[in-house]
């Protein structure tokens, strides 16, 4: 555990605070003096301690149980000492009157790539890209500060630039994604003083989330891709992507999906959606299954083994190879991910008279807002079928 690490002479000390979920929370202890102040009570004088936390948003298991928890929490434990011994020298540093480089005359760009390699969460991948898409920003609009921009140069302007460049050169949900990211990495640091004032304060990347942003697989499509055999193919992702196209799951809950899951005699799977897991009513979905459905399941290897995972699926990335390199077999020229698949699911079934109420809950949405856009796709796709006619002519 990080206490039993700390010795008496860090300043700052790493320490641990359980939380209700049984998780430790790792923050660090700054040590800033004492002062004294009158005590009425007591009519003295009396010294107190000023200390200062910091909670470095680091979590690690409170009784690991497996291999792969235990490695967690050693890796966790060594970005926390690492942060801990780099804070103790800009401490240190301070006390002497001297800085390796001062706050106000750092490169942004450096600091932001300093904090991507000391980031530890999944999301890393959308903050790479945020650094990449500022750099090209500033390289196309602000040349002066291609290779060096000091933090407190941010200012609304440039932010209010950057948002219109994100907006004019990202598809989809990509420009609000990634500002959210870079606003992330701005609030830390103004956190931490490197920047006086936020530049991002009050300024949005807006997105119409009423609009499907990726392509639609059709009937027609989705037949000729169950048609679509070659060599070489793996046969836990086909199952994996058909069993999404006619349940309109995500791929982060088909990959984790096991037997247990399913209510064979009732025809019904029961799951929680990871998206969603703790912060929403609609987080638990049952979706019935037909007899075709359940074949793509299959059964156990035994009875003892109702927690196998179903499909056994290799990364992200390689399932997104064998899907791409599928569809171009199928002469499918979209741009189809895994999660195509779903927003075909939603759009297929209203095509084929589905009511609202019906798809929002066959896809987990908390309410109506979120199932809406697949309405607008179906009367997007009757508006192309009429103009698809020869045009008429009097």
């Amino acid at each position: 555990m990080a206490k039993n690490d700390t010795k008496v002479t860090d300043n700052p000390k790493l320490k641990e605070k359980i939380l209700s979920d049984g998780q430790i929370s790792l923050y660090l202890e700054y040590y800033l003096g004492y002062t004294k102040e009158y005590d009425e009570a007591k009519d003295k004088d009396v010294v107190k301690i000023v200390r200062k936390k910091e909670f470095l948003n680091l979590y690690i298991w409170q009784a690991p149980r497996t291999p792969i928890e235990r490695q967690q929490n050693r890796e966790t434990l060594e970005l926390a000492k690492k942060i801990r011994f780099e804070r103790e020298q800009e401490m240190k540093a301070g006390k002497l009157g001297y800085r390796l480089e001062k706050k106000d005359n750092i490169n942004f760009l450096d600091y932001f790539q300093n904090y991507i390699d000391n980031y530890p969460k999944k999301d890393v991948r959308v903050i790479i890209m945020a650094l990449s898409r500022f750099k090209a920003f500033l390289a196309e609009k602000y040349p002066i500060y291609a290779n060096f921009i000091k933090p407190n140069n941010l200012n609304r302007d440039l932010m209010t630039a950057f948002v219109e460049y994100l907006q004019d050169t990202c598809t989809g949900e990509g420009a609000h994604t990634i500002f959210q990211r870079f606003k992330k990495v701005v609030k830390y640091a103004e956190n931490h003083d490197i920047i006086h004032k936020n530049p991002c304060n009050g300024i949005t990347c807006k997105i119409d989330d009423q609009v499907i942003k990726k392509d639609i697989l059709s009937l027609e499509e989705i037949e000729n891709l169950l048609n679509t055999h070659y060599q070489g193919e793996n046969l836990e992702i086909r199952k994996a992507f058909i069993f999404c196209l006619y349940t309109g799951m995500r791929f982060c809950d088909v990959k984790v999906l096991k037997f247990s899951n399913v209510d064979y005699s009732n025809k019904l799977l029961l799951f929680e959606q990871n998206k969603t897991s703790g912060h929403s009513k609609a987080s638990n979905v049952v979706l019935p299954l037909n007899d075709g459905l359940l074949s793509l399941i299959g059964h156990p290897s035994s009875l003892n083994n109702m927690d196998e995972i179903i499909f056994k699926l290799p990364s992200h990335t390689m399932c997104l190879k064998a899907l791409r390199h599928w569809t171009a077999r199928a002469g499918i020229t979209k741009h189809i991910t895994w999660h195509c698949a779903r927003h075909s699911f939603a759009v297929n079934i209203l095509n084929n008279g589905a009511n609202i109420k019906t798809v929002s809950s066959l896809l987990g949405h908390s309410g109506l807002k979120h199932t809406e856009k697949y309405t607008r796709a179906v009367d997007k796709l009757k508006e192309d079928a009429i103009n698809s006619l020869p045009k008429l002519k009097f």
